[in-house]
Parts: C-alpha cells; sequence; structure tokens
C-alpha cells in the first residue's frame, strides 16, 4: 500500500477521524463557558492554543526524524485530527460577520485581526519552542566532523579543495563501530 496516497489509506483516516472527534468534543467544552462581554473569546481561545500546538507538534516530529511510522500517525492522530477538530476557522468567520452584522464593526475588525495576527505567532512561538526543546538528530557525512543535520545542506555541493592528503580523526560514533 505504499503508493496509495494517505487519504485512501484506513488506518491514516481512522486516526484523523479519532483526532477530529477528540477535538470537537474539547472546544464543544472549551465554548460551554460562553462568550464573556459578548466576545467570542473561547473560539480565539482554542484557536490561538490550536495553533500554538500545531506548532509544537509539527516542528517537533520534524526534529524527530522523516514523516514516517510512528511519528505520521502521531501527526495524523493530533494534526489534522485533533487540531483539525479543536481549532475553527469556520466559527471564526461566523462570529466575525455576526459581530459587523450587529454594528460592531471596530470589534468585528479588532477580532478578526487579533485572531490572524496573533495565530500566525502563536505558531510561530509552539515553532520556536519545539526548535528548543528538541534536538536535530546528528549526522555524520563521511570526512567530515559532526553536524547538525539542518547544516548538511552545505555540504551538498563539493567542496572546493579536495580532501585528498588531510588527515582525519574518526569521530567518536564511528571508533565505537570499529
Amino acid at each position: 500500500m505504499p503508493d496509495t496516497p494517505l487519504h485512501l489509506r484506513p488506518i491514516p483516516v481512522l486516526l484523523v477521524f479519532i483526532g477530529g472527534c477528540l477535538g470537537t468534543y474539547a472546544r464543544y467544552a472549551v465554548e460551554l463557558f460562553g462568550t464573556p462581554w459578548g466576545l467570542p473569546l473561547p473560539t480565539l481561545g482554542v484557536n490561538l492554543v490550536g495553533a500554538f500546538l500545531l506548532g509544537v507538534l509539527l516542528e517537533g516530529l520534524l526534529r524527530r526524524g522523516p514523516d514516517v511510522g510512528w511519528r505520521q500517525r502521531l501527526r495524523l492522530l493530533l494534526g489534522p485530527g485533533f487540531m483539525g477538530g479543536f481549532t475553527t476557522y469556520s466559527t471564526f468567520a461566523v462570529e466575525t460577520v455576526l459581530l459587523t452584522g450587529q454594528g460592531r464593526y471596530v470589534t468585528g475588525f479588532g477580532y478578526a485581526v487579533v485572531s490572524l495576527i496573533c495565530g500566525v505567532a502563536a505558531a510561530a512561538a509552539g515553532v520556536w519552542v519545539a526548535a528548543n526543546l528538541f534536538r536535530v538528530p546528528r549526522v555524520l557525512p563521511p570526512g567530515h566532523s559532526t553536524l547538525d543535520s539542518t547544516q548538511t545542506l552545505h555540504l551538498a555541493t563539493p567542496p572546493s579543495t579536495p580532501l585528498a592528503g588531510r588527515e582525519t580523526r574518526p569521530t567518536p560514533e564511528e571508533e565505537a563501530e570499529g
């Protein structure tokens, strides 16, 4: 089944479904708190928290390795699944229209701007947090010292000077292997 797209495989679809059910229920629980001062603060809250957690999730998984196996299953369950059900663009859009329809133009516009700008900022903050919590796996290109995998892009082009004649010391990992 490796050639079958994820959205046509039963297990990935089931993971997204289960995560979506749980995320929708969690959002419903938050919405029970009501709208203080007539403002859609619960929707704003779930969207900002969801954006932050999605940033943490995706960056954290990316730093753990390729999107396969348990990482892919966790991403599907929690990303489009739970976070997709927890956050809500449609409710945000309806609430913005309702606010402006009630003549609360400044509030509606402010709600939209705060939601969008703070949503992007929350996602970026989540990425930053994950980038500082999770280390990038180490890679050992032949003939080079230990590098972070984010630095290997610079190794895509061969060095201008040949490495021949240059002595290289084995890395601790190479010494342990041999």
